[in-house]
């Protein structure tokens, strides 16, 4: 086979491991949305299978060989190009995978899928006791999997690689130090402020039904298209990519409180976006497959907080939730439910926080895991830690571990590593935003008309089409002109909520 030959040979190969990937999903969707309470332990058995096969044929030695020619050639001369990045990035993924020996990647499979049944019945009864072996198992499991790959620093960074390519976890955590060295201030300054915003307004009745007409109706006006997607209820929101042209979001209702689903049903259109922007032609390839787990949450957070919590947003959307929401919002003036929105107080569950003080949970997050990774903390000893972690970054302790250590869902699903992405996404989304508005001029009156496919156009041209064929920092300062950073983040917390709390 000459170059172009063996290039479309690997192409096909990686987009056949892409089938088994994307049906993994739906099982995995399914087991979250609809599956029978007594149907977890063959679901766990199926996803068992498809993860030995999937390594399989992801490690199969002719497909490296494939990898190892064509990384000389001039095909793989430019690393951000389309053929370069499929080339490149998929030697970085088949040298890790190759690491892994079959037993572990099975072992896994099952773990994760059985302790996410587990962790819904524990999280239900308040009971980390019943959660703790399978959480042991897991970090047990993911510390083996970080031996097996290597590392020069720490088990951490292995992990991490896996959701933010070729970051590590010092970069992550200078970022981080300097994002908390300058909100702790901005949230002391919006506590001592005379002003309080009335949150009992979304304390109010909010029907299930009108709620989730009304997210599904914000969620298309943002440029979520149901024709290629749907919305669906869950325990814990996420968004799956099961193919181009099926992308499933999910949410969790709350009659008492309107935050939890309608920013959770942006958050995910977000990602649901993203993914229906990628390239569909290079569905299964780097250049068709999202960037990093950063950048994905920099989507769904910019659509959630840059323009779902802003003045211009609600300026258009007000007059319909108070049509959806009579009871609750009839006599509610739009500046009064908008600085609700935009309260700032230390809170106990991640998805609910506001966007500042968000970042102080995924700190405590990113502490706690690398913590046990490097064996330095025992995961019996998680929730003492976590309740300790919260008073010393929020001033506040959980009142129980389902609304502690237990909230989030990761952990079960084998998902370390995961956390410190929520944060970069935040940075990213302001960079993207600032970027767009230099670019496109002021968007708010656009908001204000209800037209947002001027920057869901730019971010497609931008960000989602470049796929993977750029890393996170490189399409950063391609993008943006400058390296990441948390100034940008900094000037939009400080002039949003200045103008809220009056200081």
């Amino acid at each position: 086979m000459n170059e172009l030959e063996k290039f479309e040979t690997l192409c096909r190969r990686a987009q056949e491991i892409k089938y088994l990937g994307s049906i993994g999903a739906l099982l995995s969707w399914d087991q979250q949305t609809k599956l029978p309470a007594k149907g977890g332990e063959y679901r766990a058995e199926q996803l068992t299978f498809l993860a030995g096969e999937m390594h399989r044929c992801s490690t199969d030695p002719v497909y490296g060989e494939l990898l190892n020619d064509l990384s000389t050639t001039e095909l793989a001369q430019d690393p951000n190009s389309d053929r370069g990045a499929t080339i490149l990035e998929l030697k970085h993924r088949f040298e890790k995978n190759s690491k892994l020996p079959k037993r572990l990647v099975q072992e896994l499979a099952r773990a994760t899928s059985l302790a996410q049944q587990v962790w819904v019945e524990a999280r239900k009864e308040d009971d980390f006791s019943k959660f703790a072996p399978s959480l042991k198992q897991i970090f047990d499991l993911k510390r083996e999997e970080a031996e097996a790959v290597g590392y020069d620093d720490t088990p951490y960074d292995v992990l991490l690689d896996d959701f933010e390519p070729g970051a590590t976890t010092k970069e992550v955590a200078v970022v981080l130090d300097a994002l908390t060295r300058e909100l702790v201030p901005l949230i002391n300054a919006v506590r001592d402020a005379d002003f309080e915003p009335d949150i009992s307004i979304l304390r109010r009745n909010y029907p299930v039904e009108a709620q989730s007409e009304f997210g599904r109706l914000a969620s298309a006006a943002i440029g979520f298209d149901f024709e290629r997607g749907r919305l669906d209820t869950t325990n814990h929101p996420f968004c799956s990519e099961m193919g181009p042209d099926d992308i499933r979001i999910t949410t969790r209702y709350d009659e008492a409180f309107f935050n939890s689903s309608f920013f959770g049903t942006l958050h995910e259109a977000g990602h649901g976006i993203y993914e229906q922007g990628l390239r569909a032609d290079h569905y299964g390839l780097p250049p068709g497959s999202y960037c990093s787990l950063g950048i994905h949450e920099s989507q769904s957070r910019l659509w959630e907080n840059l323009v779902g919590r802003s003045r211009s947003f609600w300026d258009r959307f007000f007059p319909q939730a108070q049509t959806f929401f009579p009871g609750a919002l009839q006599h509610v003036a739009k500046p009064d439910f908008f600085a609700a929105i935009n309260d700032v107080r230390p809170s106990l569950i991640r998805v609910e926080a506001d966007e500042a003080t968000y970042n102080l949970h995924i700190v405590i997050r990113f502490e706690l895991e690398k913590a046990v990774m490097q064996g330095e903390l025992e995961t019996d000893d998680l929730p003492a830690a976590w309740n300790a972690k919260y008073q010393e970054f929020l001033g506040i302790e959980p009142e129980s571990d389902a609304n502690g250590v237990m909230q989030d869902i990761h952990w079960s699903a084998g998902l370390i590593g995961y956390f410190s992405t929520y944060s970069l996404g935040n940075l990213y989304a302001s960079q993207f935003f600032e970027a767009a508005q230099a670019e496109l001029g002021d968007l708010d009156d656009l908001f204000a008309d209800g037209e947002f496919g001027v920057l869901k156009d730019w971010l497609n041209q931008n960000v989602h089409r470049r796929g993977a064929c750029y890393r996170s920092k490189l399409l950063s300062e391609t993008v943006c002109g400058q390296p990441l950073s948390h100034e940008p983040l900094m000037r939009h917390l400080r002039t949003k909520l200045s103008a809220i709390y009056g200081f």
